[in-house]
């Protein structure tokens, strides 16, 4: 199974899409020991002082896919979930000086909590799914894939240009532009999709 995630794939203004579109995506890969699944705690890492957290739509891909079809892509997706894309901001920053890769930063245990998972059937549009992030009571993130620079299906065609995607991969589709802070040990944090609490877990 493959992590992948998205980066920088939201604006604040739907009037920045066509302009920032351009072809190019950035995307990395997390190890598959980051997940954690069931709502279970997340131990603060010790390799850390600086934990970001990031809410994104996790997609499940539904079935083996490579060089993918816009027009068929998202009949490759299974299910959503809710997640969190977890960076240690400091390592990310000492990698970036030595102009090394995200791999540390982004790949560490428990880097990678997702949600139960709803079936897409679920969804009418998959271009206005509204989630949000509470931390602690207070609500830090609040999201609309209406705001996304590649939709779900552009992820996915660009994405199976390079590799190819077998049923269970897991797609972090990126975050929204404002709201992304530090965790602390303590924090509870709550994450819902359309209004349903589906992530809720603690940092410890």
């Amino acid at each position: 199974m493959k992590i992948i995630g998205i980066g920088k794939n939201y604006v604040s203004d739907k009037a920045e899409i066509s302009k920032l579109k351009t072809g190019e995506q950035l995307i990395f890969l997390k190890a598959e020991s980051t997940l954690v699944t069931n709502n279970k705690d997340i131990a603060y890492p010790t390799i850390t002082k600086e934990l970001v957290y990031e809410v994104e739509l996790v997609l499940k891909i539904r079935k083996r896919g490579k060089d993918i079809a816009l027009e068929n892509a998202t009949s490759y997706i299974s299910e959503i979930a809710v997640g969190i894309d977890y960076t240690a901001k400091d390592l990310l920053a000492a990698s970036r000086e030595n102009k090394g890769s995200w791999a540390l930063a982004k790949g560490f245990d428990g880097a990678s909590p997702v949600s139960k998972f709803k079936e897409v059937s679920n969804f009418d549009d998959l271009t206005n799914i509204n989630f949000d992030l509470i931390i602690n009571g207070d609500k830090k993130q609040i999201g609309n894939t209406g705001f996304m620079i590649y939709t779900f299906a552009e992820i996915i065609v660009f994405v199976s240009k390079y590799m190819t995607l077998e049923a269970g991969d897991l797609i972090f589709t990126g975050t929204p532009t404002l709201g992304t802070g530090l965790n602390f040990k303590g924090d509870h944090i709550k994450a819902s999709i359309e209004g349903e609490l589906l992530l809720d877990f603690k940092i410890v």
